[in-house]
């Protein structure tokens, strides 16, 4: 089916759902298997939209530093502390903590002026809580792509793997590279300059990122999206550490325009 969207968090969502031999959708309009509750095939393009709607509004009403009435812009003024935050908020920066932990430091919420800042991993917390919503519509085969970064489910029609397209940073309208999606890899995450402009905190002493763009794919968004921003961070170091401690697959754009891939991506195997 044609992508349907919607704009939130500075950006664009597009939801797709997939063909399946069976039609897609649940068709008995009550609870499938595990629990879940199913859609009617005709109902499910509305209804899968609606819910992942409204998981990336909660995530944008609360997370947002360019909304005023966001509970993390009143911890920025000051209008209350972390202590007495939401315990989502909390969790959020939990595990942004453990994410900072597990990338060396170069990974962090925290910014040079001392606001918190949870946009790093609130995007990509948002697109898996919006798949599980689909999952819970009965919903197997779709993706979900908020401003490039990708997570997909099942397959796009009956023998056809889903696709993410990895946009050239210096033409928007031309593509570096097309990566089969072929389970269990799920995910795919671009960060770099070329969307939002210098966005992302460089490593202490360091000063603009080495690469241009780096997109990360892997098996679940939230690690592909962390890792994305670390290695911009990071630069080359966070590059050696990432592949070898997770498994990923990298595809970087330096600032002259040149390349690099990481073995699986060169041989044509994500």
């Amino acid at each position: 089916m044609d992508a349907q969207t919607f704009e939130t968090m500075g950006t664009v969502v597009s939801l797709r759902i997939g063909s399946t031999a069976g039609g897609g959708a649940m068709r008995d309009g009550g609870l499938g298997d595990g629990g879940t509750r199913a859609v009617t095939e005709a109902a499910a393009p509305d209804a899968a939209l609606a819910a992942v709607r409204t998981v990336f509004t909660r995530w944008d009403e609360r997370f947002s530093l360019y909304r005023p009435d966001s509970e993390i812009s009143r911890i920025a003024r000051g209008d209350i502390r972390l202590t007495q935050a939401s315990a989502e908020l909390r969790d959020c920066y939990a595990i942004a903590l453990d994410w900072r932990d597990r990338t060396d430091g170069v990974f962090t919420p925290h910014r040079a002026d001392g606001v918190l800042d949870l946009s790093g991993v609130v995007k990509s917390l948002a697109i898996a809580e919006a798949g599980e919503a689909l999952r819970g519509l009965g919903l197997s085969e779709w993706s979900v792509n908020a401003g490039g970064d990708l997570l997909v489910s099942g397959d796009q029609s009956p023998g056809q793997d889903w696709v993410a397209g990895i946009v050239d940073p210096a033409s928007r309208h031309e593509l570096l590279a097309s990566v089969p999606l072929v389970a269990p890899v799920r995910a795919v995450a671009t960060s770099g300059s070329a969307e939002r402009g210098e966005h992302i905190w460089t490593s202490a002493g360091g000063g603009p990122s080495p690469y241009r763009q780096v997109s990360v794919i892997g098996l679940d968004i939230v690690t592909v999206d962390v890792l994305a921003t670390t290695i911009i961070a990071g630069g080359e170091a966070a590059l050696g550490r990432s592949i070898e401690t997770f498994p990923i697959e990298v595809l970087a754009v330096l600032r002259d325009g040149s390349l690099v891939a990481t073995a699986g991506l060169r041989s044509g195997q994500s």
